[in-house]
């Protein structure tokens, strides 16, 4: 193929955080370019944000429909190629829907969608349709996160025992949704958010990285869920006792009220042999620690790394890379899977993404959670 993948976004307009981030990701290795969006939900808002991205005027659509339709009636070597998703949960499925059975791939953010119903149906349009479909679980992109995979799949730590993974953020102590915070607003709201507040925002990111670096799935698990800060409507706290197949326990936690954290998402996992630590917030090092033996430091690349790892780092060692690299590693693999099927070839399993099934695994989640932490019963299966 001998030219850019054409995008079409849907949300990320002006205000708006992660459409940018996005964006950026898209462009970061050559193969996208944005070429229409519908980025608001009010038309003259999503023209203008639009015009800001110096996009034609007649590219810049008043709506995900207008957008999508007229794509899909352009010329193949005119119309976008894909759709990206960016909107609050509320907004995920109509567009996803939408572009899929009109013929487009589909990157979205996560949750997968607002209701397990909706989540289910647009797994069943991906398979009808055979669409390529890519959900942004953008911390499966960093490297060290692909050697630990590989180590833990290799049998480097022998049979999985425990899984400890966390994602405190301390962003919500105060009730910023009353301080006219766009982010804050969305996120505690039950009409955009769903049924889940930082369990469906931030609690998903550690139980999909928890299942993707162990191999594992979780069957059952055991919720305490909490409002801390008085007059908010979905929870802000939790804490996850959870049993994974193959007999490994594991413990997760999820928190927007933990005051002084940023992005502290971390993840440790033990095994017969011994254990893994990793942090978002110091991503290019993956200590791992043996029973009897040294302490060792793997490094972005630095030494003899797995081809996975090889293949999601981009610049020598010692020079940082983070959280966009690892976003734009889910856009490469992304696009070179949409390349691949236009070519008629498979891709390469090396370049891997997060699924419309991990997004069910994060709707699953979010749905069994919620209801262990209302119910007397602790434990439900998963």
């Amino acid at each position: 193929m001998k030219r850019k993948l054409r995008m079409g976004m849907v949300g990320g307009g002006r205000g708006a955080f992660i459409g940018g981030v996005h964006r950026i990701a898209a462009a970061m290795d050559g193969l996208i370019e944005l070429t229409c969006g519908a980025f608001s939900a009010d038309p003259e808002k999503s023209r203008a944000s639009g015009a800001d991205l110096m996009l034609p005027a007649n590219r810049c659509y008043g709506s995900f429909e207008e957008m999508i339709l007229t794509e899909k009636s352009l010329p193949e070597d005119i119309r976008m190629d894909f759709v990206s998703i960016v909107t609050p949960n509320h907004m995920h499925y109509e567009p996803a829907k939408l572009a899929l059975d009109n013929g487009f791939d589909v990157i979205c953010d996560k949750p997968l969608s607002f209701t397990m119903e909706e989540a289910r149906d647009l797994e069943k349009t991906v398979a009808e349709t055979g669409r390529v479909f890519a959900l942004t679980h953008n911390y499966t992109g960093y490297p060290m996160v692909k050697q630990a995979k590989r180590m833990i799949a290799d049998g480097k730590l022998g049979a999985i025992r425990k899984v400890v993974v966390e994602y405190p953020q301390g962003w919500l102590t105060n009730k910023e949704e009353d301080m006219n915070y766009k982010q804050a607003i969305w996120r505690t709201d039950p009409k955009q958010s769903g049924i889940a507040g930082a369990m469906g925002d931030i609690g998903t990111h550690a139980e999909n990285l928890a299942e993707y670096i162990t191999g594992l799935r979780i069957e059952a698990l055991c919720a305490d869920i909490s409002i801390f800060v008085p007059g908010r409507l979905l929870d802000d706290d939790g804490n996850v006792l959870l049993h994974l197949d193959q007999g490994a326990k594991g413990i997760l936690f999820a928190s927007q009220i933990s005051a002084g954290e940023e992005n502290n998402l971390r993840i440790r996992v033990y095994g017969e042999l011994g254990g893994l630590d990793w942090s978002q917030q110091e991503p290019n090092s993956l200590i791992v620690k043996w029973h009897g033996k040294p302490m060792e430091i793997y490094r972005t690349a630095v030494g003899d790394l797995y081809p996975e790892t090889k293949a999601h780092y981009r610049i020598p060692a010692g020079h940082p890379e983070g959280y966009l690299e690892a976003f734009a590693n889910i856009y490469r693999n992304f696009a070179y899977a949409v390349i691949a099927k236009k070519e008629g070839k498979s891709p390469d399993p090396i370049y891997d993404f997060p699924t419309v099934q991990d997004g069910v695994r994060g709707m699953q989640f979010i749905q069994r959670v919620i209801e262990s932490g209302k119910s007397n019963q602790k434990w439900v299966k998963f």
